[in-house]
C-alpha cells in the first residue's frame, strides 16, 4: 500500500502541537530527575522515586516520550524513508546513549545506565521502520504483545547480562535508568499506529493548522532540541544539588537504615505495614549475621546468590506471618 504524501512533512507545516507535547514531557522528566537527585544526595527517603506514585509518574513520562518517537517516525518517514536523515539522527541518539553509559559507569558503577531511554529510542527507531507500511490494526496487535510479554515470557534464559536489553530476565537488573525492548517498544508501536490513524482521519492536517499562543514558545524550543535538553538538564540539576550539599548537607544515614526504608517501601506495594516491618527487620538481621549486606548492594547477579536471597525472603516471610498470627491469637 502506498501512503499518500503527508502535508505535515513539509517543514513549513511542522506540527507545533507535537513539539509542545514533547516539551511538556521533557519538563516532567526534569522534575522527576530533580527529585531523584535529591534522593541520591539524601534529602528524601531512600527509594522515594522507585515506588508508588513516583514510579507511576516515571513510567508515564517514558511512555509519552516513546509514543512521540513513534509519531515522529511516521511523520518523518511514512511516505518514504529518508535514509540520510534517519542515519544522522540514529548516530546522534546512539552516540549520546553510549556517552551516558560511559559516564554513569564511572559515576555509579553498581547501577550504571547500560540500556536507558536513549538506547531504547535508538533501537526502537530502527525496528519501527519495519512497521511504517503495515496496517495500524496489525501494529497495535504487535504492540499489545510487546507490552504484555514480560507478564508471561520472563525466563532465566535472559538473565545473562548480554540479554538484559531484551527485558525478559527473571529479575530486573539494577540500573538508574532501565528501559528495555520489552515492554517499552510497545509504546513506540502505539505511536506509529496512532499517527497512521490520525493521518487517515485528517486529525494530523487539523493539528498542523493550529497556531498555539506565544506562551508555548519555550516548550516548542525545548521540544525541537529534545536531545540537547536531555543531555544538558541532568548534569545541571545534579550539579546544583551537589553544590547545595556542600553548604547544607543532608543528614547521613547508615546503610542499615537505608536498607530498612527501601525494603519497607518496596514491601508495602503488596503487604501491610506491620508485616513489612517484621519482614524487613528479619532480612536485615539475617544479611548482617551473614555479613552479606554489601553483596546485596553490589547487585550481585550470580545464580546461587539470587537463589539464596529467595530462600531468605521465603524464611522471613514465614517468620513475619507467624509473628502476625501469634499477635492476632493473643
Amino acid at each position: 500500500m502506498t501512503i499518500p504524501t503527508l502535508a505535515v512533512q513539509d517543514r513549513s507545516r511542522r506540527i507545533i502541537a507535537i513539539d509542545v507535547a514533547r516539551g511538556i514531557a521533557l519538563l516532567a522528566m526534569a522534575s522527576y530527575h530533580f527529585t531523584w537527585d535529591l534522593e541520591f544526595f539524601g534529602y528524601t527517603d531512600p527509594g522515594l522515586t522507585a515506588f508508588g506514585w513516583w514510579k507511576f509518574y516515571a513510567r508515564c513520562i517514558a511512555s509519552t516520550f516513546l509514543f512521540l518517537v513513534g509519531v515522529s517516525l511516521f511523520l518523518a518517514h511514512g511516505k518514504q524513508i529518508r535514509w540520510n536523515g534517519f542515519w544522522k539522527r540514529f548516530a546522534m541518539v546512539g552516540g549520546a546513549a553510549l556517552a551516558i553509559s560511559a559516564a554513569t559507569r564511572l559515576a555509579t558503577p553498581d547501577s550504571f545506565i547500560f540500556f536507558g531511554i536513549l538506547h531504547e529510542i535508538a533501537l526502537a527507531s530502527l525496528l519501527g521502520l519495519a512497521f511504517l507500511r503495515l496496517p495500524a490494526l496489525l501494529t497495535l496487535v504487535v504492540a499489545a504483545f510487546v507490552i504484555t510479554a514480560p507478564l508471561y515470557l520472563r525466563s532465566e534464559i535472559f538473565d545473562h547480562p548480554a540479554l538484559w536489553w531484551v527485558g525478559l530476565s527473571a529479575t530486573n537488573p539494577r540500573s538508574n535508568d532501565y528501559v528495555p525492548l520489552f515492554p517499552w517498544f510497545g509504546a513506540v508501536l502505539v505511536g506509529i499506529a496512532a499517527a497512521k490513524l490520525a493521518f487517515a482521519s485528517g486529525v494530523l492536517t487539523r493539528l498542523a493548522g493550529l497556531t498555539p499562543g506565544h506562551w508555548t514558545n519555550p516548550l516548542v524550543f525545548i521540544g525541537r532540541h529534545s536531545l540537547a535538553f536531555y543531555l544538558i538538564h541532568q548534569p545541571v540539576l545534579i550539579g546544583s544539588v551537589w553544590l547545595i550539599s556542600q553548604f547544607m548537607p543532608a543528614a547521613v544515614e547508615t546503610r542499615q537504615v537505608t536498607f530498612l526504608k527501601e525494603c519497607q517501601a518496596s514491601c508495602e506495594q503488596s503487604r501491610d505495614t506491620e508485616f513489612c516491618s517484621s519482614y524487613c527487620v528479619c532480612m536485615l538481621d539475617t544479611l548482617e549475621g551473614e555479613a552479606t549486606l554489601d553483596r546485596l548492594y553490589r547487585n550481585d547477579q550470580a545464580a546461587e546468590w539470587k537463589a539464596h536471597l529467595d530462600e531468605l525472603a521465603g524464611a522471613c516471610t514465614a517468620k513475619a506471618d507467624g509473628t502476625l498470627m501469634e499477635g492476632g491469637a493473643q
